[in-house]
């Protein structure tokens, strides 16, 4: 890190000391986790120094951990809760299935496949559906069918995204020292490196350069339309033009990946609010309900690849328990309960978002901290239920990338990433990245005792210099 920027190792010191005190069960169920599970977790978006907390029970805008305590939560399952903590109108489905005999894992075709196949295109305007277990792999087989569908292996991806676990696209996901141009993960193959582009998300230039240069070379374009690294700020207008374009004019295939933002902003991807149509999407988290279901969907010719007719098949089989019947049933339920209250439900969830970013602004410009939120939206994506709360370095800052929200020269990450979240679980408020999202459940009390959190966390930054 560079010596002029503060380190806050006081600040944190003082955080893990006052954290460990007030979830002192939680460190001993860690301490055992340890003994079987690599850093005692399975996900490293799960793990935080000193250790995270253990809960016992989730319900709305609300979990609660073994301590005790009840908190506002707004990781809500990875993103994926958008009613909450298991709503009623999904769990209520499930255990009427599993009351009836039904629900668990057969292995063989049900009804409920094409059901859900229906339900998803029907909303989303895909011709064909293929169904899987999580977004990574998800991501894996949309570009592996790209590949296939073109004959070529480049891969265009913007610096900062992420696609899950894929071998395929581990790179350029964290900022080093030097920015984004790098491998991120052992044991992927050697090509790896030659095979990744990287460009800088919305920025229209940068990607017309990298087509100019490799265009007859590029099997696939992927990105997130609301880049995570990035805050969740939508891509503008023009670079999504730009990216269909492009790929249009070079032949490659434009791919989405809208694990996060479909049914997030509106009851299909947020593509249709660019007026876009992907060659591929990847959806994930919002479609199961809670329960683990991915898929890629679009085009009927590309995902006809993945049929043991094809000459040059992909082995596009989604795993033992993809299609679980559990998944599609609330996976449909939930599609269907968007579509059916979309005018209500989006509205209401942009506004609180409104009310949240604002409140969390004014909290900490109450006691002097410049702190701001994403999310605020743009031209083509209204504000809506992603944001992260950020400090930068000078009042004029506003990021427009990963490389801009990352960079600790113009953002002190160090506070957004490690010292806010344990300065808000003091107060019952739990964040990921920042913020995270809001679910429908949460309340204005919820985001009242958010701002109260945040001011507190603003008075221990001033007292603590």
């Amino acid at each position: 890190m560079d010596q002029s920027l503060p380190s806050h190792e006081r600040l944190l010191q003082g955080l893990y000391r006052d954290y460990e005190a007030r979830y002192p069960t939680s460190k001993a169920a860690h301490m055992r986790a340890r003994e079987v599970l690599i850093d005692g977790v399975s996900h490293g978006a799960r793990l935080f120094k000193p250790y995270p907390f253990r809960v016992t029970g989730a319900d709305g805008a609300h979990v609660i951990d073994v301590d005790g305590h009840e908190m506002v939560d707004f990781w809500q399952g990875h993103y994926s809760n958008i009613l909450g903590h298991n709503p009623a109108v999904i769990r209520d489905a499930l255990v009427q299935e599993l009351q009836h005999g039904l629900g668990l894992q057969t292995g063989l075709p049900e009804e409920r496949q094409s059901e859900f196949a229906e339900a998803l295109a029907r909303a989303t305007g895909a011709e064909r559906v293929r169904l899987t277990t999580a977004g990574t792999l998800a991501t894996m087989y949309a570009i592996m069918l790209a590949r296939a569908h073109t004959g070529r292996r480049m891969v265009v991806k913007l610096a900062g995204g992420w696609h899950g676990s894929s071998p395929l696209a581990l790179k350029g996901v964290g900022r080093r020292a030097d920015g984004y141009d790098h491998v991120d993960s052992a044991g992927v193959p050697n090509t790896t490196n030659e095979e990744i582009i990287v460009v800088r998300f919305n920025e229209v230039q940068d990607l017309q350069a990298a087509f100019e240069r490799y265009g007859e070379r590029i099997a696939c374009f992927i990105f997130e339309p609301c880049v995570g690294a990035a805050g969740f700020i939508p891509a503008t207008g023009e670079f999504m033009r730009a990216a269909r374009e492009l790929t249009t004019q070079y032949g490659a295939l434009l791919i989405l990946d809208e694990v996060i933002t479909a049914f997030r902003f509106c009851a299909a991807g947020v593509q249709r609010l660019y007026g876009v149509q992907a060659d591929l999407t990847t959806f994930g988290k919002i479609i199961g309900g809670g329960m683990p279901l991915s898929a890629v969907a679009g085009r009927a010719d590309v995902l006809e690849l993945a049929s043991e007719s094809a000459p040059n098949r992909v082995w596009f089989n989604g795993g033992t328990f993809s299609a679980h019947p559990l998944a599609l049933l609330a996976g449909k339920t939930m599609i269907e309960h968007l579509v059916a209250h979309e005018d209500e439900i989006y509205p209401e969830l942009a506004a609180k978002g409104q009310r949240l970013r604002e409140g969390v602004e004014a909290a900490f410009a109450g006691r002097g901290v410049l702190a701001r939120c994403t999310g605020h939206g743009n031209d083509v994506v209204q504000g809506g239920s992603l944001a992260t709360i950020y400090f930068p370095r000078q009042e004029d800052h506003y990021p427009r990338s990963a490389e801009d929200l990352q960079n600790p020269a113009l953002c002190d990450v160090v506070l957004r990433e490690q010292a806010l979240k344990l300065g808000l679980l003091l107060h019952d408020v739990n964040v990921v990245h920042g913020l995270g999202a809001l679910a429908l459940s949460h309340e204005q009390e919820d985001l009242d005792q958010t701002f109260a959190a945040c001011d507190a966390f603003a008075r221990r930054l001033v007292a603590e210099g």
